[in-house]
């Protein structure tokens, strides 16, 4: 463990068993520690405290070896979920055949573990079926940190129609997730329909002038429904995250 020895951590105590330090210090010192350096990696054990959601291991670029590492170490010496985003189905075989117990979606892994449950109803529409990777990154990240997300797909604006007849599930939600290539309009539609956060995830989905993404993205930020969030392109991860800050 880095970042503070045995011989601070009494002194702390000591300090605040003696009122010489005020509890909140105390707390807001121990919210920047402990990290433990696992090989190149400084894995974080104390964002829960800070941002009020643990940190995630992001796979892409990281070796077998790595993931395997980084994850025993969550799994070992924290409490709350782990979450492996980003990674091969090979990669996500070989680590869940040194750590079992995980479960495997859309190229993440979490292995649920206690935590407060929250309440607030979430709900990830897609506008195609095509955006469905991106809606198991959303939901498997909000399940880690502890909703019970609704999902909704294929209710894209070609045919508006799908998704009127589910206008009780958008109304009703605290929140909503709405995952869209092509021109990204549904984004648009559905923060008209509600007061709550709308959190705009553009993909990668689409035709030629939809540029990878780029149009949607674009589009989602020019929207004419005022306070729709936009993360970026195929971001479900980043989706669930905003919406963790803004709902309980």
């Amino acid at each position: 463990m880095v970042g503070m020895d045995a011989q601070e951590l009494q002194q702390l105590v000591e300090g605040v068993r003696a009122g010489t330090v005020a509890p909140d210090d105390a707390v807001a010192q121990l919210s920047r520690l402990p990290f433990t350096r696992v090989g190149d990696t400084l894995v974080d054990h104390h964002r829960a405290i800070r941002q009020g959601m643990p940190e995630a291991i992001y796979g892409q670029g990281k070796t077998v070896a790595q993931c395997i590492e980084i994850v025993g170490e969550r799994l070992e010496h924290g409490t709350g979920p782990v979450l492996l985003t980003r990674v091969s189905a090979a990669t996500a075989a070989d680590v869940l055949d040194r750590h079992p117990g995980g479960e495997s979606m859309a190229g993440c892994v979490l292995w649920r573990r206690p935590e407060p449950t929250r309440t607030s109803k979430v709900l990830v529409v897609s506008a195609g079926t095509s955006d469905v990777p991106v809606v198991d990154e959303c939901v498997l990240t909000l399940q880690a940190h502890g909703f019970t997300p609704d999902r909704l797909t294929d209710v894209g604006v070609a045919g508006l129609h799908r998704l009127l007849a589910h206008l009780d599930r958008v109304t009703a939600a605290d929140a909503v997730v709405v995952v869209a290539g092509m021109e990204g309009a549904l984004a648009s539609v559905i923060g008209g329909l509600t007061a709550a956060p709308v959190v705009a995830v553009p993909t990668s989905v689409g035709y030629g002038a939809a540029l990878d993404g780029v149009t949607a993205l674009l589009a989602m930020h020019a929207s004419c429904a005022s306070g729709v969030t936009v993360v970026g392109i195929d971001n479900g991860f980043g989706a669930a995250c905003a919406v963790t800050r803004m709902c309980k």
